[in-house]
C-alpha cells in the first residue's frame, strides 16, 4: 500500500450518479473515510461484498463508508442498475452507497478513476485497474491508498489504515 496526497477538493468535485440515477459527488462524503471499490456481480471475487458490508456496519458510526462502483469493464456485471441493486441487496444485504456503472480503464474511463489510478499500489505500480474489486481508501484529507483486487477488504493493512484514519472509538 502506498499513499499519495491528492487534491481532495478535486475528487470531491467530480460529478457522480447514484445507482438510482441521482446526481451527486464525493463532496457528500467529504468528512468520511471512503473505501471506493469497482464491483461486479458475476466475478469470482464477488463474495468480497460480504466483507465490504461487514466493514460498512463495523465502522459507519465512526465516519467510514464503502462506495461501490459497478463496472462491466471485465464483462462480469449485470445489465441494469435495478438488477445490480437487487442482486447486492438480496444476495449480500448491501447497505453502502452504490453508483451507476463506470468504466475504470481506457478512453472512456470515468474521471474519478482517472484520478484514483494515479495512486501506486504496494509494489509501487500505478495505472490501470487490474480486475474487479480493486480498492482505493480515501481519507478526508485526500490521502489515497490503493489495494489490488485479491487483497481482501478485511486484510490487516486495510483495517489498520481505516483505524488510523478514523476518530477514536468512543
Amino acid at each position: 500500500m502506498t499513499s499519495i496526497e491528492t487534491n481532495a477538493l478535486n475528487l470531491n468535485d467530480i460529478p457522480l450518479v447514484t445507482i438510482d440515477g441521482e446526481p451527486t459527488s464525493l463532496a457528500r462524503y467529504a468528512d468520511k473515510v471512503k473505501l471506493i471499490v469497482n464491483v461486479a456481480s458475476r466475478c469470482g471475487l464477488t463474495p468480497q461484498y460480504e466483507k465490504l458490508e461487514e466493514l460498512q456496519k463495523t465502522y459507519r458510526e465512526r465516519g467510514f463508508t464503502v462506495l461501490g462502483f459497478p463496472s462491466n469493464q471485465f464483462l462480469q456485471e449485470l445489465g441494469s442498475p435495478e438488477a445490480i441493486a437487487q442482486f447486492c441487496s438480496t444476495t449480500y444485504g448491501v447497505t453502502f452507497p452504490m453508483f451507476e456503472k463506470v468504466k475504470v480503464n481506457g478512453r472512456s474511463q470515468h474521471p474519478l478513476y482517472a484520478e484514483l489510478t494515479k495512486t501506486t499500489d504496494a509494489a509501487g505500480k500505478a495505472g490501470k485497474v487490474k480486475w474487479n474489486f480493486e480498492k482505493f481508501l480515501v481519507t478526508p484529507k485526500g490521502e489515497v491508498s490503493r489495494f489490488r483486487p485479491t487483497v481482501q477488504p478485511d486484510a490487516p493493512e486495510i483495517l489498520a489504515l481505516i483505524e488510523r484514519s478514523l476518530p477514536a472509538d468512543v
